[in-house]
């Protein structure tokens, strides 16, 4: 898995809770918009479909008296009538508008919609029902029971309705639609009583359906009050008990029980007639009570949606906010301290060291100020504080190692000049013993003597090197490039399995000719250690283009191909000594005269298996050709 940036990982952790937090929001609110959305549509419901039904109920109520009032009168076609006609025919028309509208069709169920069918349905057998009565081809009974038909049916789909939705307000609707069922029972007694009172009599299917009728209004009316809270029950149980009611009950009663008219039938019609507009008048003003509390419920629902929507949002856009800026100042805290780290970790530690390296001065204070934090954190503030600790703790030890360093190097450059004071009294005393002598056993041994000399001279010329200073000698003048090459074979202990070719005339400058001559015999030396003592090593060169070329090649065992591209490393880029690496001073020195002069050392497999080293001197350190007849070597200085 790919490393993940501190601030994913802190915007990660500070989202878990926000999430949470936005799904019990997304709960709550779903669950308050849901009844919002149940109330809206059932306040759509009611629009559409229940006030377009009750209103036909109520035309149908009055058609269906006037009808039965009109069998009675043995009048065909009264004028009142057809008024009555025109209302229902209107409410029929505005309930098949309404209900089957687009907004009704988009709200209503399978089963409610076989409902409003069946209205529909029952509407359209009306011009039959009203042909029945014109032509006289039914009774009393037949055309209300055709009538209440319909209002079954409108009844029927206002029990679907109230049913729909889920919420306590509309349970208190079942009672408003019991009692408006009871107050049409009553207005089928009505018809059938007040029609017989004009024809005289009831005849016996009318009784027996009085006797039906009677007790299911008692019934609804009685459920329908059970199911109503204090306030919308208050006025009918007044008009319950008043003796308005109480006479028409009694009336009632007096039918049923002498299974014939009231012997005061005027007084059946003015008690009916009074209840029942009374009972209308409730049943209206209960309804607009309904309606105002659905309003309130739907005001306290938009309410509630506001405030837990609207406060829920506006909390949850708060963490978001509080969580982004404290997430971001966090990750910016901990990016200002990790690039300080990285810059002192890959910019100002490695200046230090490489200042110190070149013996520069360095000034703990300035070089290790603390590293700034720019956040109120305690912890990255800690982590700041430990990190200049550390930081101080390593430029003052890197400059401690660069003191303890300068002191190696003096102890060495000390030990190698008086070591070089030394050999140097001891080559000009061998050269006076020279001279005197002329036996050739001494002279022998004197020249043996002296060119251990010389090999230690070259050992002493080394410490000075590693100390980073210069070796000492120098030349005021020009020197042959062969000249050169036989001095550093001369510095070498088996300088006798040397095979040197014949070089092209090159003058090598002054002041580079005592390192190349040490670079040569550090190389010459190795030739010789590194390989068999009964091989040669040959040592040859040309001018080239980029100076000149001297290649020295042994036939040891060669080296590696990994090694050797180590070794060339080195000596291209030379590294910093390092007193625990004692194996290889040479290749040491060799990098380190090479870098000051600019030459080129590379090493190579030879054609023999043994080691090729190609040594390139630049024009920079070449002298123009001798001229011919002048001196080759110079005095020392």
């Amino acid at each position: 898995m790919a490393p993940r940036t501190i601030r994913f990982k802190l915007y990660a952790l500070l989202s878990l809770p926000i999430v949470a937090f936005v799904a019990l929001w997304t709960f709550v609110t779903g669950y308050v918009v849901g009844d919002f959305f149940e109330l809206r549509q059932a306040t759509a419901l009611y629009e559409q479909i229940s006030a377009p039904a009750g209103a036909l109920a109520t035309e149908v109520q009055n058609e269906r008296k006037l009808s039965a009032v009109a069998l009675s009168k043995a009048i065909s076609q009264p004028e009142e009538l057809a008024q009555v006609r025109e209302l229902t025919n209107k409410a029929a028309a505005a309930f098949r508008l309404r209900a089957t509208s687009l907004e009704a069709r988009t709200i209503t169920s399978p089963e409610l919609g076989e409902a409003v069918n069946r209205v529909i349905g029952e509407i359209g057998r009306l011009r039959s029902i009203r042909r029945d009565v014109d032509g006289r081809t039914a009774n009393r009974l037949q055309a209300v029971q055709a009538f209440s038909r319909i209002t079954d049916a409108v009844y029927r789909l206002q029990e679907k309705l109230i049913a729909v939705p889920e919420i306590e307000l509309y349970q208190q609707a079942i009672g408003l639609q019991r009692i408006a069922h009871a107050r049409d029972l009553m207005a089928r007694e009505d018809s059938l009583i007040s029609s017989a009172a004009l024809a005289g009599a009831l005849t016996h299917d009318e009784y027996e359906a009085i006797e039906v009728i009677a007790p299911n209004r008692w019934l609804l009316f009685s459920e329908g009050m059970a199911v109503l809270d204090g306030e919308l029950r208050g006025p009918f149980e007044e008009l319950l008990s008043s003796p308005r009611h109480g006479r028409v009950t009694e009336l009632e009663k007096e039918i049923i029980e002498s299974s014939r008219l009231p012997r005061n039938r005027s007084a059946w019609q003015s008690a009916a007639a009074e209840v029942g507009s009374e009972m209308d008048q409730l049943l209206v003003t209960r309804a607009k009570l309904l309606n105002d509390r659905a309003d309130g419920a739907a005001g306290w629902i938009i309410m509630q949606i506001v405030i837990a929507g609207g406060l829920g949002l506006a909390a949850i856009l708060g963490a978001v906010i509080l969580s982004a800026r404290l997430g971001r100042g966090l990750a910016q805290e901990l990016g200002d301290l990790r690039l300080a780290a990285m810059d002192l970790a890959e910019i100002r530690l490695p200046q230090v060291v490489e200042r110190l390296r070149k013996g520069e001065s360095v000034d703990v204070e300035a070089e290790a100020p603390p590293i700034p934090t720019t956040g109120t954190t305690m912890e990255i503030t800690d982590v700041g504080r430990a990190f200049s600790s550390v930081q101080r703790t390593a430029v003052e030890a890197a400059v401690g190692e660069a003191r303890l360093r300068q002191g190696f190097n003096r102890v060495f450059r000390n030990l190698a000049r008086r070591n070089q004071s030394l050999v140097h009294r001891q080559l000009a005393q061998l050269d006076a013993m020279q001279r005197k002598t002329s036996e050739p056993g001494a002279l022998e041994d004197l020249y043996r003597l002296d060119h251990l000399t010389t090999r230690m001279r070259r050992q002493s010329e080394g410490l000075v090197i590693l100390s980073g200073a210069t070796a000492g000698r120098t030349w005021r003048t020009p020197v042959s490039l062969m000249d050169v090459v036989r001095a550093a074979v001369a510095e070498v202990e088996d300088y006798r399995r040397i095979i040197l070719t014949p070089l092209p005339e090159a003058r090598l400058t002054g002041s580079a000719t005592a390192d190349v001559t040490h670079l040569l015999a550090e190389l010459l030396e190795n030739a010789t250690v590194f390989s068999p003592p009964n091989t040669p090593v040959n040592v040859r060169g040309e001018i080239v283009g980029r100076g000149f070329v001297i290649e020295i090649e042994d036939r040891g065992l060669g080296l590696q191909d990994v090694e050797c591209e180590e070794i060339n490393e080195r000596l291209a880029t030379p590294p910093e000594f390092d007193v625990a690496d004692s194996e290889q001073l040479g290749l040491f020195v060799v990098s380190q005269l090479a870098a000051r002069h600019g030459v080129k050392v590379t090493l190579s497999r030879s054609p023999f298996g043994g080691t090729t080293a190609v040594v390139l001197i630049p024009q920079t350190v070449l002298a123009e050709p001798e001229p011919e007849g002048a001196s080759v070597m110079r005095a020392l200085e």
